[in-house]
């Protein structure tokens, strides 16, 4: 980064990284690229120091103490790391979160889709919610997938599989409509 970038606390989406298997580490690159802030959870904790990258908080739920890098701070976390991360990075206005997880769960996430911008990334997926009439540019013949539950849909530039899966019908913008506040979208990744 040049010196006439600055990046301002909070401006990039913090990396939230709860379980890195399957993912791909040259991937990280790109998430890390704007100095993010790193929150890492305890059973990633040794992997994701072993990177090299400089953590910025860590989620123990053990409670058990260990020796962290210089500087990093410590969250006492319960049952739910992901939860308390997530209600941790609201309290402190973050606008946007990118999380590295094996799988995604609705009910995990649905909280808190209004209340800051999220961006799960799986090893085959990305996923996020979107608002009714949101609309992307993307290939001819790449998949999205609707995890919601969805009322009223109406999609242009989409094709339809199956329930809940369409492929774009050509390179361009396809964009979706609905009835509820909210719908999480899983694009390939």
């Amino acid at each position: 980064m040049s010196s006439h970038h600055i990046v301002r606390e909070k401006q990039e989406p913090a990396l939230l990284i709860m379980d890195m298997e399957g993912y791909r580490h040259e991937q990280l690159g790109q998430l890390l690229e704007w100095s993010p802030t790193v929150i890492v959870n305890e059973s990633e904790y040794e992997h994701v120091d072993s990177l090299g990258i400089k953590i910025d908080l860590y989620l123990n739920q053990s409670g058990r103490s260990r020796v962290l890098q210089p500087g990093t701070k410590q969250l006492q976390v319960g049952e739910r790391p992901l939860e308390d991360a997530l209600k941790f990075l609201c309290g402190e206005q973050y606008p946007a979160v990118n999380i590295l997880d094996y799988t995604f769960s609705l009910r995990n996430y649905a909280l808190f889709a209004d209340k800051i911008n999220l961006v799960i990334i799986t090893p085959h997926y990305k996923v996020f919610p979107v608002k009714s009439g949101f609309s992307k540019w993307k290939p001819a013949g790449e998949r999205i997938e609707i995890l919601s539950t969805v009322q009223g849909l109406s999609t242009q530039g989409l094709t339809k599989e199956e329930q809940g899966v369409f492929r774009t019908l050509k390179d361009g913008f396809y964009s979706i409509r609905f009835e509820q506040p909210f719908v999480f979208l899983a694009e390939e990744y």
